[in-house]
C-alpha cells in the first residue's frame, strides 16, 4: 500500500521542472532587447556581412530535421507549461523610454564625437569612459567629461529600471552583462572598446 504515495516518474521530473522554470533568466530575448535599446541609441551600422551573406538552408534532413524541431519538454506534457512561463524582456515603460531619449540625445550631440576621434571607449562593465583625453580639445574636455558622467548615470538606471520593469530586480547584474557585450558587439568601425586584452579598436 505504501506504494501509492510515490509519484509517476513523469510526474516528478514535470515537478522538477516547474521549480526549474521560476529561475530562468531569458538571456536571447535579453539579448535582442538590449540590441534594439543600443541601435537606437547609437545608430545601426550595416555591415558587408549583413548585407551580402545570403541565408544558408540549414543542414540535415529527415529524422535529423524532425528532431531539431521537437520540444523535449514535450514530451513531458509540459511544452505548453514552459512557454508560457518563459518571461520575456521589456523595455517599452515610460521610465526606460525616457532614459532611451536622454541617451540618445547626448551620444548625438556630444558622444559621438568622442567616439569617433577615439577619445571615448565602451568599458567591459557596460560604462563609458574617457580612454583618451588628448584625443579631445582642450575647450572640450569639461563638457565631455560631464557627458561622460552623465551618460554612466542612465546606465546605471537603466540596467536597474529594465530588471525592475520585468518583475525581476535580482536579475541588475544580468541585464549589466548583456547590456555590455552588445554596446562591444554593436560599436561602429574605428571605436574603441574595452576586453579582458586591453583596449581595442573595431
Amino acid at each position: 500500500m505504501a506504494i501509492k504515495n510515490w509519484l509517476p516518474l513523469p510526474a516528478a521530473l514535470a515537478l522538477t521542472a516547474c521549480v526549474t522554470i521560476n529561475v530562468y533568466f531569458p538571456a536571447a530575448e535579453a539579448r535582442e532587447a538590449a540590441r534594439e535599446f543600443v541601435d537606437k541609441v547609437i545608430g545601426e551600422e550595416a555591415t558587408p556581412s549583413q548585407e551580402t551573406s545570403p541565408q544558408k538552408p540549414e543542414a540535415g534532413g529527415g529524422l535529423s530535421a524532425l528532431l531539431r524541431r521537437i520540444d523535449p519538454w514535450s514530451l513531458l506534457g509540459i511544452g505548453s507549461a514552459y512557454a508560457q512561463s518563459a518571461p520575456d524582456i521589456s523595455i517599452n515603460t515610460p521610465a526606460i523610454r525616457a532614459i532611451q531619449n536622454q541617451m540618445q540625445s547626448r551620444f548625438e550631440s556630444t558622444l559621438r564625437a568622442g567616439f569617433d576621434s577615439g577619445a571615448l571607449g565602451f568599458t567591459q562593465d557596460g560604462m563609458v569612459t574617457v580612454r583618451d583625453a588628448g584625443k579631445l580639445e582642450l575647450k572640450d574636455r569639461v563638457a565631455m567629461n560631464a557627458a561622460v558622467a552623465d551618460d554612466n548615470r542612465d546606465r546605471k538606471a537603466l540596467y536597474r529600471e529594465v530588471a525592475v520593469a520585468n518583475g525581476h530586480p535580482e536579475w541588475e547584474g544580468q541585464i549589466r552583462e548583456v547590456f555590455a557585450r552588445q554596446w562591444i558587439e554593436r560599436a561602429h568601425a574605428g571605436w574603441w572598446y574595452q576586453s579582458a586584452a586591453g583596449w581595442k579598436q573595431k
